[in-house]
């Protein structure tokens, strides 16, 4: 049997499994007895050692082996539930077990009997006891068991059955992805003893060893993938600009451009004069200028007769890009027009007509530019906003529309350089790391709840003039933490309390699309003035009369998603202010939310954030437009991350398509991570 035949064999084919369970597994992620061994344990339960009762620590899990000393009772709890009840005993002393709602496992212990007991051990009135412990035979179980992620109908018992018959049936198949001189160069596990270790540990030391060597993988794949995408885009083109006209551009605006952003245009147009296709990221803060640096490419892209597309993940961004390209185009014979699914009627036909036809210079859309009937005449450049929400593949369709179109991708998250290069390996990085002058810096406060009524006040100061203000919240459901304001709670208290003669809106990612936007539009409108949100509108709208915000719980966010947020006020002419309000003392907190304070640079902020709490959290739990990662964190192992793009870079620069025989099975392991992302 070939090593990938197994290997790639439907789930519902293991002994053990069948239709039904497959089913199960399949809501899981898990297909095929591949996706069943990189099925990572999520726990451990480390029955390996156990403790002397008298030694388990109040409040800790840990394992006892005891003797049973007295038939199990039952009874029913204060709270409803079924409580089963005995003691255990060793040399050192007594312990009581107590077990909820499980008849079969408080079955399962016998009088005179010794059993490994492992859970969190509490006190009460001086006497131990261990809370629905697991239970397994002293004898055969004195060893760390996996934990897994499981479905109401898969057990993590049942899993680790599964993955064991796995292991033993494709064990003598298992190829090794990674080249043996790597493995002993960085001091690997081999895959064969990864999967062991990871799966069944020796013990933790080991366990982590193999969790590192996935996690390096992982990460190698990732870096190869990226920067073959970016070879493979090294492509020769057609679409070559002869002649730059963004001095041309720059002489149209009322202002002047930053050095930043003339060296990010130069940067670009480089690229399109060079007849190989451009993928560039274009990496700036919240208001440095970007979409002034899309404008300027355009209008070049359009003096030399081709179309430009710029896409953006909502409908409201979409508009807001496009009124703005409408005022840098005032003027002149380049024809913009926007293309959304709202866009119905003769005015859709006209648009789509336009753009079939070449009259059209510049569409500014959602995803309606990537659809069926969406056709252009000669599109040369295709640019992304807010790059994170885009995939790698969503980014390729829309440049398929053209023949050989240039991409532009545009990112306000702030990162630094090296991580910035790492993450984007499929793309060269501009960075405008300057603001516009005569930006006003946004005034940051921070405070604890003894205040809130002063900085309520002081909303109502800004309301009262005319502005409009934003209050973010960390949840959006009460209860999902109790000392957390959700912001649907928050949203309930203050419209009939504190802001009662205010118009009061609320803004949540549980909320449908078109509740979302009809919201924002209202805010946009001024018809809300004071906007209760969670982070969705973190990546929000332009609306230059929101001049304060509070944000509650801002312990609670990473420093750049603070800065992302902070970003939604300033944007006009106003004198702004964010207030963060956290009663969290300890030193961590102080200094985090000093940095906030003290800076309202983002590249800056982003530097203090690794340094303060190691690689934080910049994009929230998605992998943003990359292919899921199974156990690395791009971020938590950025040192890895480097690593493995070095190694990369070292494997491509001795076989650039994978097509050497040691290079064969990491080549099938690439195609098979980027073949499982969005399309």
């Amino acid at each position: 049997m070939e090593n990938n035949t197994f290997w790639d064999t439907n789930i519902r084919n293991l002994k053990g499994v069948g239709e039904k369970r497959a089913e199960q597994f399949s809501l899981l992620g898990v297909d095929t007895v591949d996706a069943l061994l990189h099925f990572y344990p999520r726990a451990y339960e480390d029955l390996s050692n156990p403790v002397p009762i008298f030694g388990a620590e109040v409040y800790d899990k840990c394992c006892v082996r005891a003797t049973v000393s007295a038939a199990v009772t039952r009874r029913r709890a204060n709270s409803g539930a079924v409580l089963f009840e005995t003691s255990a005993y060793d040399s050192t002393g007594a312990i009581k077990i107590l077990i909820f709602n499980n008849k079969y496992a408080a079955a399962k212990l016998l009088v005179g009997h010794e059993y490994l007991f492992y859970g969190k051990v509490t006190a009460q009135y001086g006497i131990r006891q261990i809370l629905s412990p697991r239970i397994e035979e002293s004898s055969t179980y004195a060893r760390i068991c996996p934990i897994y992620r499981t479905t109401k109908n898969l057990t993590s018992k049942y899993i680790e059955g599964c993955v064991r018959n796995a292991l033993q049936s494709v064990y003598e198949y298992i190829e090794d992805p990674i080249p043996g001189s790597i493995i002993d160069e960085y001091n690997l596990y081999s895959l064969k003893t990864s999967l062991l270790e990871i799966h069944f540990p020796s013990n933790m030391e080991r366990m982590q060893k193999a969790r590192e060597r996935f996690i390096f993988e992982e990460l190698l794949e990732l870096q190869l993938g990226l920067r073959l995408l970016k070879n493979g885009s090294r492509a020769t083109t057609n679409v070559v600009m002869k002649e730059d006209f963004t001095d041309e551009f720059f002489s149209l605006l009322p202002f002047t451009p930053t050095n930043a952003q003339i060296r990010a245009c130069k940067e670009a147009v480089k690229d399109l004069m060079s007849g190989t296709l451009m993928n560039r990221l274009l990496q700036g803060d919240v208001g440095s200028g970007k979409t002034m640096v899309s404008a300027a490419l355009s209008y070049t892209m359009a003096k030399n007769g081709y179309q430009s597309a710029i896409m953006a993940p909502t409908e409201i961004l979409a508009r807001q890009h496009y009124e703005t390209m409408k005022k840098f185009f005032d003027g002149t014979d380049i024809r913009v027009e926007l293309l959304t699914g709202s866009v119905k009627g003769v005015n859709r036909r006209s648009i789509i007509e336009g753009l079939k036809g070449g009259e059209v210079a510049l569409a500014v859309g959602t995803h309606a530019l990537i659809s069926d009937g969406t056709e252009f005449k000669n599109l040369g450049l295709v640019m992304t906003d807010e790059q994170h929400r885009f995939g790698v593949r969503q980014r390729a369709k829309l440049a398929e529309k053209g023949e050989g179109s240039h991409i532009l991708v545009m990112s306000a998250t702030p990162i630094p350089r090296t991580l910035a290069l790492a993450i984007y390996g499929d793309l060269d990085v501009s960075i405008i790391d300057e603001l516009p002058k005569g930006r006003v810096p946004i005034e940051t406060y921070k405070i604890d709840s003894e205040k809130r009524e002063r900085a309520y006040n002081y909303i109502k100061k800004h309301l009262d003039e005319g502005r409009q203000g934003y209050i973010v919240c960390p949840l959006v459901n009460e209860g999902e933490t109790e000392e957390l304001i959700s912001a649907v709670e928050y949203y309930e208290k203050i419209k009939d309390g504190a802001f009662k003669d205010y118009e009061v809106g609320l803004l949540h990612g549980q909320m449908k699309a078109d509740e979302k936007a009809e919201v924002m539009e209202r805010f946009l409108l001024g018809e809300i003035q004071l906007l209760v949100s969670t982070v969705v509108i973190e990546v929000g709208v332009d609306v230059p009369n929101a001049a304060i915000m509070l944000i509650e719980n801002a312990e609670r966010f990473g420093l750049s998603q603070l800065h992302q947020l902070r970003g939604r006020v300033g944007r006009g002419s106003y004198k702004s202010t964010c207030i963060l309000l956290s009663d969290n003392n300890s030193e961590m907190t102080k200094d985090r939310l000093r940095v906030m304070c003290e800076t309202t640079d983002g590249f800056q902020i982003a530097n203090r954030d690794l340094e303060l709490r190691g690689p934080g959290d910049f994009f929230g739990q998605r992998q943003h437009g990359l292919p899921e990662l199974g156990i690395a964190d791009m971020m938590e192992d950025m040192n890895i991350l480097v690593e493995a793009g070095a190694v990369a870079e070292k494997i491509l620069s001795k076989d650039p398509l994978l097509s050497e025989k040691e290079h064969l099975p990491l080549k099938n392991a690439v195609e098979k991570m980027f073949n499982r992302m969005e399309t």
